[in-house]
């Protein structure tokens, strides 16, 4: 038996925290969501089984907290999504741990982070035309073979996930960890990865403007992959939290600025047009040529259509909730990207792994907390960017 926290499905716990949640300040958690109406129960279960050969069972070391898992557990995240997972599962995805089985190239013992995607190769089917091209984070497949449905590790109840004592993955998932690399950068590699696949959803021209929207995880890993894998020129950063703008800074931002006032400080800096409409908010007429939302938030992609430049390019990195006035998307000819998760046949998770071992991220997992405070946890991760910390994660040893 394995200590591990179980997500159940439940209506009405789903609309109940969604209402809840709707009424605090911010997507701030209370103890009584966390406690009481999530539906997350922390218990003694049976250690997944090793589906087939291939596979091996994993001891999460450190497990990160993402926000999607946080829109899971409010009620925001999209029924959408509800037919690619299959119940009970363990959340976690972001994980870095050991092996406990044999396996080609990856000795047991081994130190391996985890590309959550279950793609045709995990699930032992033949690729269908996403995996045979490298882009596993499209797979068609992502409820069929050997296993149960799931979009992902921490979405599927036959492969457990990170925020518990044991779990198991394939071999095609797992990346090994360099040996001078810390668990507390490590654990940053999945997330890294995705923002590298959404850096590279789209052409960054040489020296052409971007806007990074948000600068919690998401937002200045975007802003380390921007930097390190284009020839970007200016990019802007908006951020509301005093730590998030020192880490911007220091990850390259050309300026960091307040959310209310990024319509009139991109004006002057791209020399736009400022336009108020008789209701929402302000708006651009030009802009800069690529923006990446990365907040998952209604207003964050509301902003992002309203500062992108007619023809320009709107990535959403974040997972999408909430209902958006589309008009900027229509009238200036945008184009709406979407980046889901990490890509590029592996390549995408090599470079993360380099980028977490050199970039200025000392500090960015700030706070780790055993399962049994997986209410403080939770609470803390929701709560981050006021608390001043970018990411918190489980620590599984504890």
């Amino acid at each position: 038996m394995i200590l591990a926290l179980e997500y159940h499905r439940s209506p009405g716990r789903f609309v109940a925290a969604r209402g809840l949640t709707a009424t605090r300040m911010g997507s701030r958690l209370s103890g009584m969501v966390a406690g009481n109406v999530a539906p997350l129960r922390l218990v003694n279960r049976q250690a997944p089984e090793l589906p087939g050969d291939g596979w091996t069972r994993v001891t999460p070391v450190l497990s990160g907290i993402c926000g999607s898992d946080l829109s899971l557990l409010t009620g925001h995240s999209s029924p959408y999504l509800s037919p690619m997972t299959s119940m009970p599962f363990v959340p976690g995805h972001e994980v870095v741990g050991r092996t406990m089985d044999e396996l080609p190239g990856i000795p047991k013992g081994s130190r391996v982070v985890i590309d959550p995607v279950l793609s045709c190769a995990v699930r032992g089917l033949e690729p269908c035309r996403w995996c045979a091209s490298g882009q596993q984070s499209r797979c068609d497949h992502v409820t069929a073979g050997r296993i149960s449905a799931g979009i992902q590790t921490g979405t599927c109840a036959d492969t457990g996930g990170g925020w518990s004592r044991q779990m198991v993955a394939h071999q095609s998932q797992l990346h090994v960890v360099p040996e001078d690399l810390p668990d507390e950068r490590a654990v940053l590699a999945e997330p890294l990865a995705c923002a590298v696949h959404s850096v590279r959803r789209v052409p960054i021209e040489p020296n052409s403007t971007a806007v990074v929207v948000g600068a919690g995880t998401v937002g200045l890993l975007t802003l380390l992959a921007l930097r390190e894998l284009t020839q970007v020129g200016a990019v802007y950063v908006i951020a509301k939290h005093g730590h998030q703008k020192e880490k911007a800074k220091a990850l390259g931002a050309t300026a960091v600025i307040e959310p209310r006032k990024a319509v009139r400080a991109l004006r002057r800096v791209t020399t736009a047009r400022m336009h108020t409409p008789e209701m929402g908010a302000d708006f651009l007429l030009g802009g800069v040529d690529t923006v990446f939302e990365c907040t998952g938030g209604a207003s964050g992609l509301d902003t992002s259509l309203r500062l992108a430049r007619a023809g320009g390019t709107v990535v959403m990195s974040g997972m999408p909730s909430g209902g958006v006035d589309l008009t900027p998307l229509w009238f200036r000819e945008l184009e709406l990207v979407g980046a889901y998760c990490s890509g590029a046949d592996g390549a995408d998770f090599a470079d993360a792994l380099r980028l977490v071992g050199s970039a200025p991220l000392d500090g960015y997992v700030g706070t780790t907390y055993p399962l049994a405070r997986w209410r403080e946890a939770l609470n803390h991760a929701a709560d981050s960017g006021r608390l001043g910390t970018v990411k918190v994660a489980f620590d599984l040893a504890r």
